[in-house]
């Protein structure tokens, strides 16, 4: 074999290697405590078993390596080419969503949560992570119930006349209107902290001690209130399902079903299991090698570090990936394969998760199937539709008129091929006009490799004329074009009674529409298209619109020009944060001066002005 030579010359040491392609392209990048032995695994005299690793082995035309002292600078190494290449056959979680964390900085004066996405190494307080930001506002809703912190910014706060209603209701306690001293709403704050934290024995004791050092100054009232705060902690507390003895952990559980790995993280803070994550990835190689991989690039990201990672299996370079957490988190953490006892027990519950999550996802994709496959049949298409394409116009009377496209890729969405469209020429409210130039905008200059197998457009037998005629006029072929018309409801004239009608599809060259049976697979999969194509429409619409009445509010101000209305709302964000801002902040944006601020200021504050 060619690459034979090459692999006896690489050195038995730490480093990472790189399989190219016959092009040059870089295939895989993998790490490795002795190179040589890793990379000469894969190229065994007797071949290996493994399809999976056949099939990279195929492509493989040429490895290169590069040596580094110890295995941490390997793993270090390794992140970094696959973010700077991209290698088909590595990893990328880079349009993996990010779970909501609350942020609290105690270096700050009271200290407040926020509700973040990232988590970087700021030296700020992270709890979490929640799935969605109304599972962290849900958190935050309880938690202030408990500890009333501040809910707004300090000078937000203090431009009002007197405390807001959250200190009227006892969940906030107006630090902004020194309703509580630095002191007592400190300890507030490392009480939320620690809660957060599942510390919760620490946050007992600490408030049975501030309670009763109130009652032997005789400050009753005081004594009071963190009496009632540490009977609503007690039924809280009730509440919770603790697994183990404290502890903040990251459980990871996998389940491999041919060249698919699911991957599922439990959350464990305090000794609660607070959520879950699922990762679904093609990989084509070991599953060590596979679990390494995601763990060094999942946690190379702005997430929450804990102190112990509890894996499924042994790890070659497991010492060395505790090193790098440990370096990234500034505390140790430990990254262990249990093998009994309770550890075990939550590392083979997170397996079944994964197997779950993995048998779910089979189920789903055999129902896609399944429906493309009836569409075939009843939609007369010469080809399953494994790409499909929905286009839909939002507008009001013609102004701020927009159209999307979205796409689905194997009945499932396709976000990274999404696309707006400001409507240029049709300046009247005309649909028919405004999707004719949105779809000939579309074919126009692509390449035909990436159209789709079929075009559905929202609306009826005019609408699907027009992507006939576009089609034709560009010599677009082998793409199948359907309408699809919302059902419509009518009356029965005799009895007064509302009937719906059914959805129908429009097809080219027939009269009559298919009428697909209703809660059925494929009609439900088109309707799912066409409903994502009008909300991805109507948001960039009202988008449009929201910047329009923004823009035309600065504009009244004397002084602001378009200039400086752009530069305030990219500074600021939205017309909100600008009103709330003071004439400092105001002045210290780019091409504002301190008269023009105190214009803008005033505009927003000036007593005859009414509340916008």
């Amino acid at each position: 074999m060619i690459l034979d030579g090459k692999i006896g010359a690489i050195p038995n040491t730490p480093g990472v290697y790189l399989m190219k392609g016959s092009n040059g392209s870089i295939l895989y990048v993998g790490k490795a405590r002795n190179l040589r032995q890793r990379v000469r695994s894969y190229f065994r005299p007797s071949g290996d078993s493994r399809y999976h690793v056949r099939f990279l082995i195929a492509r493989v035309a040429d490895v290169d390596y590069i040596v580094t002292d110890t295995e941490k600078e390997a793993l270090i190494l390794e992140n970094s080419l696959i973010k700077e290449h991209r290698p088909r056959y590595n990893f990328n979680l880079r349009d993996d969503k990010t779970y909501f964390s609350l942020r609290m900085d105690l270096t700050e004066q009271f200290p407040r949560l926020n509700i973040v996405r990232k988590v970087p190494r700021d030296g700020a307080r992270y709890f979490g992570p929640y799935a969605s930001a109304s599972a962290a506002r849900a958190v935050l809703k309880e938690l202030y119930k408990l500890f009333p912190l501040r809910h707004y910014p300090l000078d937000s706060c203090r431009r009002r006349g007197r405390p807001c209603l959250f200190y009227q209701i006892r969940q906030c306690s107006a630090p902004c209107y020194g309703r509580i001293s630095p002191e007592d709403y400190g300890a507030l704050a490392e009480g939320a902290a620690l809660f957060l934290e599942g510390k919760n024995r620490e946050v007992v004791g600490m408030f049975t001690r501030k309670m009763a050092a109130a009652a032997r100054a005789e400050q009753y009232e005081e004594a009071a209130r963190f009496r009632d705060l540490l009977r609503s902690m007690e039924v809280t507390l009730e509440r919770q399902k603790v697994i183990r003895q404290g502890g903040d952990s990251d459980v990871v559980g996998f389940h491999r079903s041919g060249s698919r790995l699911q991957i599922a993280i439990l959350f464990i803070r305090g000794g609660s299991l607070l959520g879950s994550r699922g990762f679904s990835l093609s990989w084509e190689l070991d599953d060590d090698e596979g679990i390494s991989s995601f763990v060094s690039e999942y946690y190379s990201k702005e997430v929450f570090i804990p102190e112990e990672i509890l894996l499924p299996l042994s790890l070659p370079e497991q010492d060395a990936l505790a090193e790098l957490l440990t370096e990234q988190r500034g505390v140790r953490v430990s990254v262990t394969f249990p093998q009994r006892g309770v550890k075990a027990g939550l590392v083979e519950l997170a397996c079944r998760n994964a197997a779950s999550a993995a048998a779910e996802k089979a189920g789903a994709a055999a129902g896609v199937e399944a429906a493309l496959t009836e569409l075939v049949e009843r939609l007369h298409l010469a080809v399953i539709p494994r790409r499909i394409e929905c286009y839909d116009i939002s507008t009001i009377g013609g102004r701020f008129a927009v159209g999307s496209r979205v796409v689905f890729s194997d009945g499932e969405a396709d976000k990274s091929l999404y696309r707006h469209y400001r409507i240029r020429q049709s300046a009247q409210a005309d649909d028919f006009a405004m999707m004719r130039e949105v779809l000939a905008r579309r074919f126009m200059n692509e390449d035909p490799a990436g159209f789709p197998d079929l075009i559905v457009v929202d609306g009826g037998i005019g609408q699907l004329n027009v992507l006939v005629r576009v089609l034709e006029e560009l010599n677009v072929e082998g793409v199948a074009a359907a309408a699809l018309a919302k059902s419509r409801v009518a009356r029965d004239m005799r009895n007064a009674a509302l009937h719906r009608s059914a959805e129908r599809v429009f097809l080219p060259g027939r009269k009559n529409p298919v009428v697909l049976r209703q809660n059925a697979p494929p009609l439900l999969l088109l309707a799912r298209i066409r409903d994502e194509a009008h909300r991805f429409a109507i948001t960039y619409h009202k988008k449009l619109r929201g910047k329009a009445a923004i823009t035309s509010e600065l504009a009244e101000i004397p002084g602001i020009g378009e200039k400086r209305q752009r530069g305030l709302l990219l500074h600021f964000g939205s017309l909100e944060k600008i009103r709330a801002a003071s004439r400092d902040e105001l002045a210290s944006v780019q091409g504002m001066t301190r008269q023009t601020a105190d214009a803008v200021w005033n505009h927003f504050h000036a007593p005859d002005v009414p509340d916008r």
